[in-house]
């Protein structure tokens, strides 16, 4: 007989069993239901019994319909109390299992039992037999592991795969409080100062992987925006939807029943939220995606799964452990993604049950399709899976309780986190420091630099405006006198030129002359003339290194030597004149000028 897929639903005042039997007789199916129980049977399909957790009637309101083109059967059945919500109704394990193994206890616990001696079947002491004192015999299996630690020598026979899946040697030989030691002293040799300072200082990476938002986190906002509306119970579990593969995993379970003393509950609790822990790392690195490391990230983290872990004392105990694999092993080691882990742990809690076995169905598929990884799931999620559909939602919301008061720092994780961090940036700084001394010393050399050529242009260039200048007054003394020698030169020619007769006939004298007639003066220069201010030295100088000596024939004499004089002026003669009388007579320079010798020129010409 086919176990058919099936699905639970309900509003109200009705449950809805809604149940998919492909290519069956639709006129050939038998539909029971009482109370708590459920059966149906369609040829080759066989849903032996649902146990429910409410109870359900027969009043006629009951109705039954069968889709052909899906396949699938809907049957709507009464509540007896109108308006109870049936809690549980996705926890198809545990509806298949039948009402009597609910509550019988599991064979482990009949064996146990069977194994203690009553007081009635006690054999009677001898006392006349030799006493020898009793000494406790170590079995060879002692230190069991596993979910509940109710399993052992399960690696004696797997040894050839307990490299890969766990860390711990020979775990069955291996008590509890060594493996914790072990444990610590693994890490603590595996962490890398470097590793963790390169993920703290550069972490873009980790910023963009924290920003992922997973399922959980929408489904939680609209649980707690629909808390202030509705506090009835049965609103959170909606939030939550299995998929079609994830309830045929829940139908493929064998229903179980653990019987678990306090300390092994603690233990089944405590590496819950271990596990738990790791798959919310996992999912928040790879945004949701599986890929190769999916499984080795989950197993690696959780010091429950890796290290066979049955010592943790408290929730605190599982965070330090999670915080500091975290720090050690994976690709991005950041305290963030601890702290990020923590709070969706919190918020898987929060949404209860339902959440927790979909985060655990979702390990069980990773670890089945990772070879040998397959192994923690006989050990620990399998039974999981199952355990979960049972427990009671107050218990797990005083564990999610619990959780969110625990504090978790860097200073619990004794790896010295903060003085790394903190002599990271020590470092950090006086780098920095260098480097800005370094660059204002480069600022300043080549400033000085800049300023040593700029002054050696600048002096070069003064000294080179300097050299024009000096070379350009230079020239310019240099050129007036050359005018000057040069006019002086013209005026000793002109000194040196013969005087001919009185009329103002001269020879030689052709660079400047003095025209006097009609009352009219004009003067020809062809040399360069020069400024005002020399002419008038020239003037004082010509009119005082000449002098014409007065004639004795009278004012004629005297007027032909004063025109020739102003014509040409000649400081001394090289020709002399005769006079009526046949005597001659020379030239004298007189050391002050006659200014009435010009007057008396210009008068007779005038007359």
């Amino acid at each position: 007989m086919i176990t058919p897929a099936f699905e639970l639903t309900q509003d109200p005042d009705f449950l809805t069993v809604k149940i998919r039997v492909p290519y069956a007789r639709a006129s050939e199916f038998d539909i029971y239901f009482e109370g708590e129980d459920f059966k149906f049977y369609a040829k080759p399909y066989f849903l032996r019994q649902l146990t429910l957790p409410g109870r359900i009637v027969e009043d006629g309101r009951e109705k039954a319909s069968y889709n052909t083109d899906e396949g699938t059967f809907t049957i709507r059945l009464p509540k007896e109390v109108p308006g109870q919500y049936f809690e549980g109704l996705d926890m198809l394990t545990s509806l298949l299992a039948p009402k009597k193994s609910r509550s019988a206890k599991p064979l482990v616990e009949e064996i146990a039992a069977s194994a203690e001696l009553s007081e009635e079947n006690e054999e009677e002491f001898d006392w006349e037999m030799e006493q020898i004192p009793y000494e406790e015999s170590t079995p060879p299996l002692q230190h069991p592991y596993g979910f509940g630690n109710l399993r052992s020598g399960v690696f004696q026979r797997l040894q050839d795969e307990l490299s890969d899946v766990i860390d711990i040697k020979d775990p069955d030989q291996t008590p509890a409080e060594e493996r914790r030691r072990k444990r610590l002293a693994a890490e603590a040799a595996k962490f890398e100062p470097d590793h963790y300072l390169a993920d703290f200082f550069e972490d873009e990476a980790i910023k963009h992987l924290l920003k992922y938002k997973p399922w959980w986190i929408d489904a939680h906002k609209k649980m707690t925006a629909l808390q202030g509306e509705s506090h009835q119970e049965h609103d959170s579990p909606s939030f939550v939807v299995f998929s079609e593969e994830e309830r045929e995993q829940m139908r493929k379970f064998t229903n179980k029943s653990y019987l678990l003393d306090k300390r092994s509950r603690q233990h089944v609790y405590l590496g819950l939220i271990d596990i738990l822990l790791a798959y919310c790392y996992e999912i928040c690195v790879n945004e949701g995606d599986k890929n190769v490391e999916s499984s080795w990230n989950i197993r690696k983290l959780s010091a429950t799964l890796c290290w066979l872990e049955v010592s943790f004392s408290s929730i605190h105990d599982v965070l330090v452990s999670f915080g500091r694999r975290v720090l050690c092993y994976p690709l991005y080691r950041h305290f963030e993604l601890v702290t990020r882990a923590f709070s969706d742990t919190v918020m898987i809690l929060q949404l209860g049950k339902a959440a927790v076995l979909k985060c655990l169905l979702d390990i069980h598929k990773i670890f089945m399709e990772s070879d040998p990884a397959y192994i923690l799931n006989d050990l620990f999620i399998t039974d999981y899976c199952i355990w979960i559909q049972k427990v009671k939602s107050k218990k797990l919301a005083a564990l999610c309780e619990s959780l969110q008061k625990t504090m978790l720092s860097k200073s619990h994780m004794g790896l010295e986190l903060e003085e790394l961090e903190a002599a990271a940036v020590l470092v950090q700084e006086e780098e920095k420091a260098l480097k800005a001394a370094g660059t204002v010393s480069k600022q300043q050399l080549l400033c000085s630099e800049s300023e040593t050529s700029d002054s050696e242009e600048s002096s070069s260039t003064s000294s080179s405006e300097t050299e024009g200048s000096d070379s350009d007054e230079q020239e310019s003394s240099t050129s007036e006198d050359g005018e000057i020698n040069s006019f002086q030169g013209t005026l000793q020619e002109e000194r040196t030129a013969p005087l001919i007769d009185c009329n103002g006939l001269r020879q030689g004298t052709d660079t400047s002359a003095v025209e006097v007639g009609d009352g009219k003066s004009k003067v020809s220069l062809q040399s360069t003339t020069p400024p005002g201010k020399l002419i008038e030295e020239l003037e004082m100088q010509i009119h005082s290194a000449m002098r014409l000596s007065e004639q004795p024939e009278g004012l004629a004499t005297a007027g032909c030597i004063s025109q020739e004089q102003e014509e040409s002026p000649v400081p001394k003669p090289d020709r002399f004149s005769e006079d009526a009388a046949g005597k001659g007579n020379f030239l004298e320079v007189s050391p002050k000028p006659n200014p009435l010798l010009f007057l008396c020129s210009t008068n007779e010409d005038e007359d």
